[in-house]
């Protein structure tokens, strides 16, 4: 994991695909967030992609790379939240997730699975179906760790009327690598559940890549933190 900031809202970002933890410094992203780091408004952390680069690259079999997914989720939620919380200072901090691509996925993942501890996610470009990966083995490694599968099964209990008290902003570009139609079917499926959420579409000229990104995030930490 890393860290920058002091004081302000925990944000937690999912690296993309082979990313690492330093991937936002590397790639500027902390640059562009520098002033809402400097007026305390936001604390900033990541942490590598361990699942995301299994699924890219192919590691293992379908069914462990599934696995891994639903370790990661763990690894998130029972060791990656205490964490913040206990550097923040406070066992009650709800934190915003983010990221781009494969990180966007996890960003939603993470809040749609744990809405006792995400208020916000701010998924840029998102790629929400892993299943052209799964080589045709489904199993509930994968179903629980994907919103686009589990969501539509969700009934109405207190999971759901958590999930109905937060908002998902899902940001994408339309010009190359890009795929909104990606944002535009999670959101129909958010929509069908109540939970708040709106897609941004960003025009041809934003691609799938890091000066989107780069636009996107302050703006939208602007309007929530």
């Amino acid at each position: 994991m890393a860290r920058w900031g002091t004081f302000g809202v925990p944000v937690l970002w999912f690296a993309t695909a082979g990313g690492d933890a330093e991937e936002p410094e590397r790639f500027l992203m902390v640059k562009v967030l520098g002033p809402l780091i400097e007026q305390g408004r936001i604390k900033f952390y990541s942490c590598d992609s361990v699942a995301g680069r299994a699924w890219t690259y192919g590691e293992g079999s379908a069914r462990h790379r599934s696995w891994l997914q639903n370790q990661f989720d763990g690894f998130i939620y029972n060791e990656v939240v205490p964490a913040i919380r206990q550097d923040c200072g406070g066992e009650d901090l709800e934190i915003i997730t983010t990221g781009a691509s494969i990180g966007a996925f996890n960003a939603l993942a993470s809040l749609c699975r744990h809405p006792d501890v995400f208020s916000h996610a701010i998924c840029m470009s998102g790629t929400y179906d892993l299943s052209k990966w799964l080589d045709g083995d489904w199993n509930h490694d994968f179903y629980v760790s994907s919103p686009l599968h589990f969501l539509p099964d969700l009934g109405e209990r207190l999971h759901l009327e958590a999930l109905r008290k937060r908002s998902i902003i899902l940001p994408t570009g339309e010009g190359r690598w890009e795929d909104p139609g990606e944002s535009w079917r999670m959101a129909e499926i958010l929509g069908s559940k109540g939970i708040p959420n709106r897609v941004d579409p960003w025009g041809t000229q934003w691609d799938h890549d890091w000066p989107t990104w780069r636009n996107m995030l302050p703006k939208y930490l602007e309007e929530i933190a």
